[in-house]
């Protein structure tokens, strides 16, 4: 009840006030609010006005009421419901939750990453969030973001059509999906995954309250990928909020070219770890053993020669036939084992038999043309 009344009195993050929960306890600091008699050290007068002039109206019994109807409850830190990685933002940590859904937040916090990014994102960063959210979702990872168009929607649509795990953290009341735009997302979100946020019910979202929802978003999760973000994106706060953490931050390249990766090309150029799909994501964040695939190219019929072969085989010149004893010379081996070699690349197709000399056949002639000047 104590911090629900916190709830609606302080502002988000404010640590001023954290500061003064922390060391008074909830419910002195709700006395000390109410009878003005004792106020938290470092606040003006004038915000000791703004804090009380709240105080008066706040109404949790109202609140938590509200919550209940509308399918909401109030986690609060010591809550067995409560991400204990919360705590890491110090007095900075929100007062407490309110949750829409029903999975547990704590279980569902301990494996998840955030996607987030530009809201007016291009074609190539709804179709990387989408193909993230959805890759991720499959390989059991909780998809965090904000709820907002552009990077956002489509990592909690790629999630959401995985059949996978997702949570919407909103800057508002949780009753109040905003933008309005994605009501119907925010409520599948609700109804497959969780719906999250600081403000009490029927709380607006503002410029700062979006900035420091995104602290919660850092700290709930392992990790955050950047998919796209221009230099003053909200995006890029979030991502260096995880990394003062001591989360992950990863970055999805874009053209170089693009504003809206711009940001993104910053933060790879710092401590931030570059990341093309969900295995490399999860490979980082995960636990040992979460390793992405090798990423190499496809195998071709000469790389599964023998070295000996493979060097005769490039000895042969591109155009035109060679004796056996030129081939024998670039090869650096001798003439009866390269003709040996030669009968046994013939038989595999790679050469052919011209009078004296052999050839290369028409079919390798431009790749290996290829290897033997680097390219």
């Amino acid at each position: 009840m104590h911090r629900a009344f916190l709830a609606r009195v302080a502002e988000p993050g404010d640590e001023v006030c954290g500061r003064w929960i922390r060391e008074a306890g909830a419910e002195r600091a709700v006395r000390g609010l109410l009878d003005g008699v004792e106020r938290p050290r470092g606040v003006t007068d004038r915000r000791w006005a703004g804090l009380r002039a709240r105080a008066e109206r706040a109404d949790p019994e109202r609140d938590l009421a509200d919550a209940r109807a509308a399918g909401i409850r109030f986690v609060c830190p010591g809550d067995s419901e409560w991400p204990a990685q919360l705590d890491d933002l110090g007095d900075g940590r929100p007062v407490g939750l309110w949750v829409r859904g029903r999975p547990s937040l704590r279980m569902w916090a301990l494996r998840s990453v955030a996607l987030v990014g530009a809201r007016a994102c291009t074609e190539y960063g709804a179709h990387m969030a989408a193909t993230l959210g959805a890759g991720l979702a499959e390989c059991g990872w909780v998809v965090v973001s904000g709820g907002a168009y552009g990077v956002d929607g489509a990592a909690h649509r790629g999630a959401l059509a995985a059949g996978g795990a997702t949570v919407a953290v909103l800057a508002c009341g949780v009753d109040r999906p905003y933008p309005r735009g994605h009501t119907e997302l925010i409520t599948r979100i609700s109804e497959q995954g969780l719906v999250v946020g600081e403000l009490p019910p029927g709380e607006h979202p503002t410029p700062s309250r979006f900035i420091l929802r995104n602290r919660v978003i850092a700290a709930l999760t392992r990790g955050t990928v950047v998919v796209e973000a221009a230099y003053r994106s909200g995006a890029l706060v979030t991502a260096r909020a995880a990394q003062r953490l001591g989360r992950f931050a990863m970055g999805v390249p874009g053209p170089v070219t693009s504003g809206l990766s711009a940001g993104v090309h910053e933060l790879l150029r710092g401590e931030a770890v570059l990341v093309t799909d969900a295995a490399e994501v999860a490979e980082l964040v995960g636990d040992m053993g979460e390793l992405a695939p090798d990423r190499r190219g496809p195998v071709l019929p000469r790389d599964l020669l023998d070295p000996g072969a493979g060097r005769v085989l490039a000895a042969v010149p591109a155009r035109g036939p060679a004796e056996a004893a030129e081939i024998a010379r670039g090869a650096g081996t001798t003439t009866d084992d390269a003709v040996g070699r030669l009968y046994e690349l013939r038989s595999l197709g790679f050469v052919e038999r011209h009078g004296d000399g052999w050839k290369l056949t028409r079919q390798v002639m431009i790749p290996v043309h290829d290897d033997r000047h680097g390219r």
